[in-house]
């Protein structure tokens, strides 16, 4: 028992030295200085002296086309697809046409008989005619009563009536067929310009809807030249001035830039969005739109991609600024 004791007398104060170390082993170590992790990228440096910075969203020149469909049906054939370039007019894809096919057969029909019976009346009132004439001149009345010449008259006038009907009738047949060609036609959806597709959300054998859809059935626009649609808060839309020099720079490598190309300004101010393609996207505050342009050979960029604009601005003078600000309800 008392050798158990000298044993916990000499371990209990060599417990306490080591928590002792251990503790200030770890207060030094805590006092080390934390390394600060680089930026993967330096912030875009502008040359203007003044300048407006504002994010921007590319765009096609022609802005991104959404391409629908007239008639809604069961895709049968897809001609294009991404990277594409085409011809406008050219078919980009085609509705299933099998049932406006056959209705076009029998309307074809219904046309060829419509024919045959305008040239069944013509002839008709052609014979009428002849039969009429020659008891209208007779000069002896008792050749011929006069009730027989009322009733070739009256032949005369009904297969003069029965000719219009048919008129009539091969003229509502001709649209029939006509209408049902141009139905079979815009089955078949063409580019609306010259440019690029970007986008095929559709497939053989999918519904393509009509209507204004949250994912377009295709995207298309002409990628020769981009724009860049820039929002500038509507704080700082005094400060605009149309035509003036700007610069975009590549979100993730500010050294990626070009010189833009003023184009024009959208003059209504429109709520800023998060740009995220949502449909249901946050509004934040207010924007005014200003449109520049730049190549495609310029810098590598997409349509729909995100970037940092500089607009070079005139420099703000004191009273200015205080005026501003006293407008705004703030202090200098």
């Amino acid at each position: 028992m008392d050798g158990i004791m000298k044993i916990k007398n000499k371990t209990i104060p060599l417990l306490a030295v080591a928590g002792l170390l251990l503790a200030i082993t770890v207060a030094f170590t805590s006092q080390k200085k934390t390394v600060v992790p680089q930026p993967v990228d330096q912030p875009a440096k502008t040359p203007f002296a003044s300048y407006i910075g504002g994010a921007g969203i590319i765009e096609a020149s022609t802005n991104n086309i959404s391409v629908g469909t007239s008639i809604a049906g069961v895709v049968k054939d897809v001609h294009v697809k991404v990277g594409d370039r085409v011809e406008k007019g050219a078919p980009l894809f085609k509705i299933d046409d099998r049932e406006l096919t056959a209705d076009l057969t029998v309307k074809e029909a219904a046309l060829v008989k419509a024919r045959a019976s305008l040239a069944e009346a013509q002839a008709a009132l052609a014979d009428y005619r002849s039969q009429y004439a020659l008891v209208q001149n007779a000069v002896d009345n008792r050749a011929v009563s006069v009730d027989d010449v009322q009733k070739r008259k009256s032949a005369v006038q009904l297969y003069e009536a029965k000719l219009e009907s048919a008129r009539a009738t091969l003229k509502a047949a001709e649209v029939d067929v006509t209408y049902t060609k141009s139905s079979i036609e815009r089955l078949t959806v063409r580019a609306s310009i010259t440019g690029e597709v970007f986008q095929v959300n559709i497939h053989p054998g999918e519904y393509a809807a009509t209507g204004v859809l949250d994912t377009p059935l295709m995207r298309i626009g002409n990628l020769d030249n981009l724009y860049v649609r820039v929002d500038i808060d509507e704080n700082d839309a005094w400060r605009f001035k149309p035509g003036s020099r700007a610069i975009v720079f590549m979100r993730g490598n500010s050294s990626l830039k070009a010189n833009l190309a003023f184009v024009r300004v959208e003059p209504y101010v429109t709520p800023k969005k998060s740009l995220t393609g949502s449909s249901s996207e946050r509004v934040d505050t207010r924007v005014l739109q200003v449109i520049y342009s730049f190549t495609r050979k310029g810098l590598p960029a997409y349509a729909g991609q995100q970037v940092d604009v500089s607009i070079e601005s005139p420099a703000v003078s004191s009273s200015v600024s205080t005026t501003a600000n006293t407008v705004a309800g703030r202090k200098p």
